[in-house]
């Protein structure tokens, strides 16, 4: 799911560098910020955060 989510803010990000978009919150939303929130998405979808909890419906003996 945080991976769905960082290709989403990174789709964001590129659009708003190429239409040279302005938010008019430079310091709170500008393509670095969103970029650097792809990342950490990302980097938190590697580390196994967000996955849920596989249930195994088989019995260890």
């Amino acid at each position: 799911m945080l991976a769905i989510v960082a290709a989403v803010v990174f789709g964001f990000a590129l659009l708003l560098d190429l239409l040279n978009t302005d938010l008019g919150a430079p310091d709170l939303f500008n393509w670095n910020t969103l970029v650097l929130v792809g990342l950490l998405c990302l980097a938190l979808f590697h580390a196994g955060v967000g996955r849920g909890r596989r249930w195994s419906r088989r019995r260890r003996s």
